[in-house]
């Protein structure tokens, strides 16, 4: 704590007219170069967890749709909206 109040004190006007402008320019350069640094830790998300091709996501469509179906049958109440939503399920399939 001492040293940031000796530094403190030892701050000329010059010095923090330079770190404002330093401060600034840093700002200004990421909000100009934004879409750039959100396009490369984009690609860097996809290099951790690739996005799924469209077979696979079907797939995972389909196996969610039929387990939901079987957990609604398993379950011993069958209203008519549950009939419907089974219909409609079953033709998605």
């Amino acid at each position: 704590m001492s040293t940031l109040i000796s530094s403190l004190q030892d701050l000329s006007f010059i010095t923090a007219i330079q770190l404002a402008l330093a401060a600034v320019v840093t700002v200004g350069l990421l909000v100009l170069f934004k879409p750039l640094l959100r396009g490369c830790a984009r690609a860097a998300v996809l290099i951790v967890k690739p996005k799924l091709t469209k077979e696979e996501r079907l797939q995972r469509r389909q196996m969610r749709d039929a387990m939901m179906l079987k957990r609604m049958l398993n379950t011993g109440e069958c209203g008519a909206s549950h009939a419907a939503e089974l219909r409609a399920m079953a033709s998605r399939a």
